[in-house]
């Protein structure tokens, strides 16, 4: 949805070369909030956002300009950072500019380093007096996260049949070497290991599958977890799907 949508951004944006002006110069505002996030610069946010102003962070947390600002507080001792925009895109309505810009941080943490992508929507409106910002919501782009290797007999361990209701099975097997896994019907993914009892698919890194054990050691089901919430599959007793 957001690659969906980031992509309309794109073939609407800038299509009037008379907006090229306005464009540079949000731009600019937009660049000038980000280096304020990292400094805690409550004067810049302040020249920029309209007083009923609203602000949605990364967590989804919902906060009016005071708000916002309240909680506006430069990087910590041993932390360092910047935000750079690898991307913008703007079109105009009226009065309105509605603006879509990826972000780039990179950031140091007590010697240890980060790196994070963003994609902010925004909401502008100029009615005389300049740009104010009215509306921003900030979402953070995913990552698949780094796989480990586990040995061929460990890996053996998961495979069997797993079902979450009489009409849905997940069928996990071994195949050229390497776990792949699939609801009985579709296609079977490859399964890569986040730590041991984890597993994750590349290219979906909101979920994950986080295997569970019976007091033997022997696996009894696992649970498929995205932002919190889990589908809970039993193992089948025979290990076999229905064909």
């Amino acid at each position: 949805m957001i690659t969906a949508l980031l992509a309309a951004a794109m073939l609407l944006a800038d299509s009037d070369p008379s907006h090229a002006a306005d464009t540079a110069t949000l731009r600019s505002f937009d660049q000038a909030l980000l280096d304020a996030q990292g400094t805690g610069s409550r004067v810049v946010w302040m020249r920029y956002m309209s007083p009923d102003s609203v602000y949605v962070d990364e967590n989804g947390i919902i906060m009016s300009r005071d708000a916002f600002l309240k909680q506006l507080e430069p990087l910590p001792r041993n932390v360092s950072g910047s935000i750079r925009m690898t991307s913008y895109h703007v079109s105009y309505h009226g009065t309105a500019a509605l603006v879509i810009h990826t972000d780039d941080e990179r950031e140091l943490y007590h010697g240890q380093r980060f790196h994070t992508k963003y994609i902010t929507t925004e909401t502008w409106y100029d009615e005389g007096a300049g740009w104010k910002l009215a509306l921003a919501h900030v979402y953070v782009v995913d990552k698949t996260p780094p796989a480990i290797g586990l040995p061929t007999a460990r890996l053996e361990e998961y495979a069997g049949c797993y079902r979450a209701a009489s009409d849905l099975h997940y069928r996990i097997a071994m195949t050229d070497g390497r776990l792949t896994g699939g609801v009985t019907g579709r296609k079977a993914h490859a399964l890569l290991a986040e730590v041991d009892d984890v597993f994750f698919v590349a290219g979906q890194p909101r979920i994950r599958m986080i295997f569970q054990r019976d007091r033997a050691g022997r696996i009894s089901g696992y649970l498929s977890r995205r932002e919190g919430d889990d589908i809970v599959w039993r193992r089948e007793a025979n290990d076999a799907c229905p064909s």
